[in-house]
């Protein structure tokens, strides 16, 4: 796979966001949803697999329950997850049958990939369902769901479902027409960046924060989902799920968007899972030499006891220093 196209790209995570699937929360998009239908059926033909990553159950539930606004009660928000789970499934049921394609919901939180079992199982039922034909249809689990195992936003979700099956590319659907230098809303000189390196420091800069009242990401969670990707050697497009004909067309190598290249050195399987998925509890004693060591010295082993803190995110508070 050639990185500045995904013409080669065997495998791709698709994700559409909450103001596409719900136009921006007026309710379900059925138009826009048999359209990616469509489009999908299409990247299925010319003979790539397709996981499909959808937000929109809690946009949807909110508008089946006449709420305007998006609930901050855990209670209340699972029982809109659970009455817009109903809806969503169904119109992306039909919508796919009128292609000739099988779909299965796939439900996860972040406890299920934590567990290497759980995780393993959940990398072969989805492997098993493209070799059978079938899309997957994956969203969090926001009926069961709390903060502590929460994923926070479905871009992240398909940056992990990317690494869990080695997707080739992940496509980023959403209601911009891919990463600026700055804000376009608000800024009229901004640019589209229209390639760049995964991970760089300075997309982060570009970025801002949620975008809308519906759902619960913006581009910053675009930018870091498309890091976490690339630990598997995955690369990242973020698009407008607006643009006609965007995913065949982005399928057959069209530059569309802006492409996050994965160029860090992808990492084993096993690594990738500790790096995304493990949760870490506990707490790290240093006596005093090791402290300085650390902050001073950078001599192995405990070089490695650094890197592994800054790479598995364990938290400076947790370690405590014993003098002895």
């Amino acid at each position: 796979m050639t990185p500045t196209r995904l013409a080669h790209a065997k495998r791709l995570v698709i994700k559409v966001g909450s103001a596409l699937v719900t136009n921006n929360g007026t309710g379900l998009d059925l138009n826009a949803i048999n359209e990616w239908a469509r489009q999908i059926a299409q990247l299925r033909q010319a003979g790539k697999e397709v996981l499909l990553v959808s937000s929109g159950a809690i946009a949807c539930g909110m508008q089946r329950l006449g709420w305007t606004r998006r609930p901050k009660a855990v209670n209340e928000l699972q029982a809109c997850a659970a009455v817009g789970q109903m809806g969503l499934v169904q119109v992306y049921e039909s919508a796919f049958s009128r292609h000739g394609l099988r779909t299965a919901q796939v439900l996860l939180t972040h406890e299920d990939l934590a567990d290497r079992t759980r995780y393993l199982n959940a990398r072969s039922t989805l492997t098993t369902l493209l070799s059978l034909g079938v899309v997957p249809i994956i969203n969090e689990n926001d009926t069961v769901i709390t903060d502590e195992i929460k994923f926070g936003d479905n871009d992240t979700l398909g940056a992990l479902v990317a690494n869990l099956v080695d997707a080739d590319a992940l496509v980023i659907l959403t209601d911009q027409k891919g990463l600026y230098t700055a804000d376009p809303r608000k800024d009229p000189n901004a640019t589209l960046v229209s390639e760049a390196t995964a991970g760089d420091p300075a997309l982060e800069a570009m970025a801002g924060g949620a975008g809308t009242r519906i759902g619960t990401g913006g581009m910053i969670t675009k930018i870091i989902a498309a890091k976490r990707a690339a630990s598997s050697g995955t690369h990242t497009v973020i698009a407008s799920g607006r643009e006609k004909n965007v995913m065949p067309r982005l399928g057959q190598g069209e530059p569309i968007g802006t492409l996050l290249v994965a160029q860090t050195q992808p990492l084993n399987a096993r690594k990738i899972w500790l790096a995304d998925h493990l949760q870490l509890s506990g707490r790290l004693l240093l006596d005093g030499g090791a402290v300085k060591a650390l902050a001073d010295d950078g001599k192995l082993p405990l070089a490695k006891v650094a890197e592994a803190i800054a790479r598995y995110g364990i938290k400076t508070d947790k370690i405590n220093p014993l003098h002895a």
